[in-house]
């Protein structure tokens, strides 16, 4: 694999791989600042990478990736990564009919991702059409940011949040697979080095934060206790709610 191809590859494992270990091994519940912190930091990291490789002076420019990619892969096509975007989600379902149980039940997994790629959706359908940026192969006005390397990473985080902590294979294998669509899309030239990288931000982001936000519910609800009281012949009730 090409020097520049295998940095951009580097750059997506090492962060969202460090990204799976730290949330896969703390136990306790995390204050909600440092939790949001969290659902944000490897997108933004990520983001702000695809950002860098725009300019011409870094290690991993888009056109520079591009040229490399033509003097080396020039008919490398390929369609694995029109199926592969979606592995990660028929990994969970498997495990499912397995018997695995994950963090939450099927129903309300399959709740969660819907809501995540609607959002996933809601975000890169107007960035294609905002920037319009050429596609290096057809020169569409689409590219920017990858559909499919969201859509990967979108299953991917979901298979982390539901299978990471039983076992961090199975985020590896999720975000593996994931990285393998975004580098399909560069190597079948659909797609700019900063595509893969905005867009693999964006399905962290998404499922994150949709993670984020039904845990919050779900904290709230068990944090309000209510209990029944009687005193001076009146009839009451006191709540016990805690806050973080």
């Amino acid at each position: 694999m090409n020097l520049r191809i295998f940095t951009v590859v580097l750059c997506i494992t090492t962060v969202h791989l460090t990204y799976a270990q730290v949330d896969t091994s703390r136990v306790n519940k995390e204050l909600k600042p440092l939790r949001l912190q969290k659902a944000v930091k490897v997108p933004i990291v990520l983001g702000g990478a695809g950002l860098l490789a725009v300019t011409d002076m870094n290690f991993i420019g888009r056109e520079e990736i591009y040229e490399e990619r033509n003097e080396n892969f020039s008919s490398f096509r390929s369609r694995t990564d029109d199926y592969l975007q979606y592995a990660p989600i028929v990994g969970v379902l498997t495990l499912n009919a397995l018997g695995v149980k994950g963090e939450h039940n099927l129903s309300t997994q399959m709740w969660l991702l819907a809501k995540s790629e609607l959002l996933m959706m809601a975000i890169v359908f107007p960035l294609k059409k905002i920037t319009a940026v050429p596609r290096p192969d057809t020169g569409t006005p689409n590219s920017f940011p990858s559909g499919h390397t969201a859509q990967a990473f979108v299953a991917a985080t979901f298979m982390h949040k539901e299978y990471g902590k039983q076992n961090p294979l199975y985020s590896v294998l999720a975000y593996g697979t994931a990285t393998s669509v975004g580098v399909l899309r560069m190597m079948n030239n659909r797609h700019w080095s900063t595509d893969v990288l905005v867009g693999a931000g964006i399905g962290i982001l998404s499922t994150n934060l949709i993670y984020l936000f039904h845990d919050n519910r779900r904290d709230k609800r068990s944090k309000i206790i209510a209990v029944p009281t009687y005193q001076n012949k009146t009839i009451g009730v006191n709540a016990i709610i805690s806050l973080n």
